[in-house]
Parts: C-alpha cells; structure tokens; sequence
C-alpha cells in the first residue's frame, strides 16, 4: 500500500492501452451513492474535451496513468453522482466530528494497491495543514523530487476520511450523492452548535435541512440567539415547525418570541394542536418573568400516588433528562402540595406512598416573580429544578438550573 496526495495525480499523463498519450486527469471522482471512498472515476481532459475514464481501467499510476483501455473509447463526461475532488474538496469547508470543528482543505491523501493486477484508489485523508498547501502552492515551480524532501519536514495535519462530514448546500446534489450528517449526529448537541456557529448561513441551513428533527432541536437550543433567529427563519415553515416541537418549550417560546409575528404564526400554524396551544400559552407570559422562562414538561403525579405510580410515570415520560430530578405532588385541582427527589425512590418499597417521601420546605416561585428573583432562589437553596406556580398555588411548569444558567449567559 502506498500514498499519493490528490495534488501530485492532477495533472498526471495518461497513456491508453497502445501507449499513447491520450491527456491528463483533469479531475478524481467518488461514486458516494455506491462507495463514499473509492475512487471510481478519472476525468481525462484530452484534445477532444474531457472524457470520463473508468478507475477500474486503470492498470497503473506510477510514473503517469497507464490504462487497458483505448483513448478513443473513453466516454464523454456526465457527471450525474459524481463527487470531484479537486472541485468539491479541495479549499473547501468540511466539519471534522473528531475535533467537532470546522476545518479547510488544502490537499487529499490516497491510499493506492493493487490487488489481482487491478488497482485500487481510495481516500484516507484529508489536508488541513502547511504541508498540503505547501505542496499545492509548489506544485509546477519547484520539481516534486526536490518538494518531497522539504514536504517529509513538514507536520501532517491530517484528518481521517472516516472522521469527515461532506457540506453540500444543494438539496438535490446532496440527496443524488447521498450525503447525510450522520457523523455530525452523534455528538453531543453543544458541540453541533459549536459547528454550526463556524458555517455560512446557507451550509447551516444545509445542515439543519439533513440533521433528525431531535438532534436538530438539541443543536437549535444551544446557539446563540441572532443565530437560531437566521436558521429558523431560512427554513421552510413545516421543516421549522418539526424542529421548535422537539424543543424544550420554554426554549422553543423564547425562541418565536424573538421572530417576526408574521413568521411566528408560519410556524405555529404547521405545529401539531397541542403543541400548538401549549406554545401560544406560553408566548403570552413576558419573557422576563418565571413564567416566560419555565418549561411545561415535568413530572407530576397525584398525591396519593405510589412509588409504583412514580417508576411507571418515568418509563412513560418524553420530556428532557434535567426535569426527571424531582417528581410533584398536586391535588385534584392541580395545586402543588409536595416535591419528591428522584433520589429517594431508589430505597423506597414499592408501596409506599409518595407525599411520606416528600421534602421540607416546598420551594416554589410565582409565576410573575422577575429573572432576578429567579436566580436568588436558586443560589440560596442550591436548586436544580424549581416548581412555579400561578396566583391559586396551581402548578404551571419548572424552571431547570439549566435554564438559569442560559439566562446567565444571555447577560454576559
């Protein structure tokens, strides 16, 4: 197995099957539909005009392409499916989802061998160092003999294919080269933001259009405001509507709140009509208040209900994992009358009932209390989670520390 840098085959004589010099590659071509790292292409640009040359044709790459094919039957070039290296790579941005940043490309290194006298071209790496751009700066000007030598000093910067997500900002190209976001899912959604901070306002929306509607959300919640504004409002209503559902309401309600009312209304009329009636109650509370901060998804359960009763209702629950620490009691009218910690089930006996488990003092907050007050109750009694309650001592919704927290920030 050897390594050839995409920059030293550009450009490369090609010679047919009788030894004639047919061209020069012009371009290098994955198939991502069938092998998102195989090189399955060769654009030969001859005295004719471009021609595609089919990798598996290729006899050897040292010293020049040499193929079994003759020249005169190379096809005409359609690139429908192909993905160019040089044109959609080279200088180009892709997200690197091992160092969850993103990153420049300056050169590709390929992994040749031959197996069965047929060789075999696939992508290992990429460039993001001095020493690809070192090479394609002199590439031509001083000879590659002589480069190579003052390349072999220079530090790799190398990113592995496996570890790159492609940006294609148009919807139908990506969906013909199959590419998805996949890589970019899984990391966890402060990282995705931190990506998605680094993009142009078209690659976001490029990437948001591809990203799962939960991951999507997750990313949503954790960018910053002017930049959640631009990427929702890019987005066709419905496709926004999937994304603000899967928020944490409270995060979702300040998010509308800050759009344009005509483009809110878009966006709410696409939302299902529950979540559609939850989110207009909450737009109508000031965002400056506990009421316009609290998220409505929490664990509640009536007071006589058991310890049975609570694990059930925590198999069941959809809501985030930062509102599962406490469980609430209410009455039949919804009053709050008891918090559970989600500690204390663990030595709990199925049967017992859960207002003996219930904490003193019962910290709550009014639904009209400022952000300032807000905060000091937090810090006084070390809180995590923290109920709020409306003029009749009814449950509304919670506040999360890591809604305190992003309002911190929002001060800075």
């Amino acid at each position: 197995m050897s390594i050839i840098a995409l920059t030293e085959l550009l450009g490369a004589p090609v010679l047919d099957s009788s030894g004639t010099h047919g061209g020069r590659v012009r371009e290098v071509a994955l198939t991502p539909a069938e092998d998102s790292a195989l090189v399955s292409t060769l654009i030969i640009h001859t005295k004719k005009g471009d021609r595609l040359l089919p990798f598996s044709a290729v006899s050897s790459i040292n010293g020049g392409i040499r193929t079994a094919s003759v020249a005169s039957k190379w096809a005409s070039v359609d690139g429908e499916g192909l993905f160019l290296l040089e044109r959609d790579l080279l200088d180009q941005q892709i997200i690197d989802v091992h160092g969850r940043k993103v990153v420049r490309v300056n050169d590709v290194d390929l992994h040749t061998e031959t197996t069965d006298g047929l060789v075999i071209l696939k992508v290992a790496s990429v460039d993001v160092g001095i020493r690809g751009a070192v090479r394609r700066l002199l590439k031509g000007i001083v000879p590659m003999a002589a480069l190579r030598p003052l390349l072999q000093k220079l530090p790799p910067r190398l990113i592995p294919w496996e570890f790159v997500d492609l940006i294609e900002t148009d919807p139908a190209r990506r969906v013909k080269l199959k590419i998805s976001h996949d890589r970019l899912a899984k990391l966890h959604p402060a990282d995705i933001a931190d990506i998605i901070e680094e993009l142009t306002p078209s690659e976001r929306q490029a990437v948001f259009q591809s990203l799962d509607e939960e991951i999507a959300a997750g990313a949503l919640e954790e960018v910053r405001p002017k930049v959640q504004k631009s990427i929702v409002e890019s987005l066709d209503s419905e496709r926004a509507a999937d994304i603000v559902e899967e928020m944490n309401p409270d995060a979702a309600a300040d998010l509308l709140a800050d759009l344009p009312e005509e483009r809110t209304s878009q966006i709410l009329q696409e939302m299902e009509p529950a979540e559609r009636d939850e989110m207009t109650e909450l737009l109508e509370f000031r965002e400056n208040t506990a009421a316009g901060r609290m998220n409505t998804e929490y664990l509640a359960l009536d007071s006589q209900a058991t310890v049975t009763d609570a694990i059930e209702t925590l198999r069941n629950f959809e809501g985030g994992i930062e509102t599962v620490h406490t469980i609430y009691l209410v009455d039949d009218r919804w009053k709050l009358v008891g918090a559970v910690p989600l500690a204390k089930l663990i030595l709990a006996k199925p049967d017992d009932k859960l207002l003996s488990l219930a904490i003193e003092p019962l910290i709550s907050v009014h639904a009209g209390a400022r952000e300032k007050e807000v905060t000091e109750v937090f810090d006084k009694y070390n809180l995590v989670i923290l109920p709020v309650l409306d003029d009749h001592g009814v449950l509304t919704g919670v506040i999360t520390s890591d809604d305190v927290i992003s309002l911190l920030r929002a001060k800075l």
